[in-house]
């Protein structure tokens, strides 16, 4: 592989660019949930194995973070969240099977010695794949590996859920175009912009773990429904904050890393598979003793993000409602119990949290 140590950053930044936009496009072409994320990601990636020595500046990873932090929020409306408590005894019962089969396959993943102990149960979370992937960052895990191990599960998830959604109902599958550039609100892009770089000062002043992630998406939700914002999040803004997240975990990859995630593939592709059926019979318990219908009960528990189960269900004939609801009560949780699910798992099921350090895998 060719070595970019001898080239200037703005050399190296050309390389990547030239790397990422094409990449991008290409998988904004096929529709894939997360492309504008996954093509940074590769492209930084091919840059440090390169031996590119660029990194994105932590101010501008954590703005991003306020940025996703905001997104999120901004799909956490009064309307789902009457869904949620409507229905919450369902909704809890199936997100918590969901939760201890995923903890289960961590837990299973890092006994196993396939990847180290927390970076195997954060990897396995279903969930909004960036969030998953920052909040292990923050508590310790190895945010390489568990990006590694989210978005395959990501590409998985959506090839099996696309390939359910098109059989069970042919015809389906259209999608609105974007609109890269809508007409933009002065004052509302103003009040996000202050809520992504409100996060990182507080996050950090107040030792808030994942801060500038998390204070924006709490804030940004109660001043959204209350309505004293409207939070404003054009396409364009969202691509270079989802490109900056992309490049920052991409250009911190090693070759060992690489060659420990090729090791693992085949058994984290088999968790992965297990879980997906896992989660079609709590889908088929909904179906079964709730009246759900099939499509509906099996997006809603597929473990995808609830970013791509919404791509998938709006253009599907389904309750994509309950289908949010769903992948959005499972975030919630898990946003909550998640660290400190993952800290109990480690400690007291015979999993060291540093099981392989990355560092020191033999090539």
């Amino acid at each position: 592989m060719i070595s970019l140590a001898h080239l200037r950053p703005w050399q190296q930044w050309l390389i990547f660019l030239g790397i990422a936009a094409p990449l991008t496009a290409v998988l904004q072409l096929i529709r894939l949930p997360a492309g504008t994320l996954l093509g940074p990601m590769i492209a930084a990636i091919l840059v440090a194995l390169s031996a590119g020595t660029i990194r994105v500046p932590e101010l501008g990873f954590k703005a991003a973070q306020g940025v996703l932090g905001c997104l999120i929020a901004s799909g956490l409306s009064g309307p789902i969240l009457g869904d949620i408590l409507r229905d919450w005894p369902l909704l809890l019962g199936s997100v918590l099977g969901v939760l201890v089969a995923s903890s289960a396959i961590g837990w299973f993943l890092a006994r196993n010695r396939v990847l180290p102990g927390t970076t195997a149960i954060w990897g396995s979370y279903p969930g909004a794949a960036a969030a998953m992937c920052l909040m292990a960052d923050a508590f310790g895990a190895d945010i390489r590996l568990v990006s590694f191990m989210q978005y395959w599960r990501v590409l998985l998830v959506v090839a099996t859920a696309s390939t359910v959604a098109r059989i069970w109902t042919p015809g389906t599958g259209i999608v609105p175009e974007i609109v890269w550039f809508p007409p933009l609100a002065p004052a509302s892009f103003a009040a996000t912009l202050g809520l992504c770089a409100l996060g990182p000062v507080l996050g950090d002043r107040l030792r808030i773990p994942s801060g500038a992630m998390l204070v924006p998406l709490v804030l940004g939700m109660a001043l959204q429904d209350s309505g004293i914002i409207t939070l404003s999040l054009p396409p364009w803004f969202l691509v270079v904050s989802f490109a900056v997240v992309g490049a920052s975990i991409g250009l911190r990859f090693t070759r060992n890393i690489v060659f420990h995630a090729a090791r693992a593939l085949p058994r984290v592709t088999a968790a992965i598979i297990v879980l997906i059926a896992i989660c079609s019979g709590f889908g088929w318990m909904l179906t079964h003793f709730a009246g759900i219908d099939p499509l509906t009960a099996y997006l809603a528990t597929s473990p995808g993000g609830a970013d791509s189960m919404a791509i998938i269900a709006a253009s599907s004939p389904v309750d994509v409602p309950f289908v949010m609801a769903l992948q959005t009560a499972r975030f919630i949780i898990i946003l909550i119990a998640g660290p400190g699910l993952a800290r109990l798992i480690a400690r007291h099921g015979g999993v060291p949290p540093d099981l392989v350090p990355p560092e020191r895998i033999a090539t």
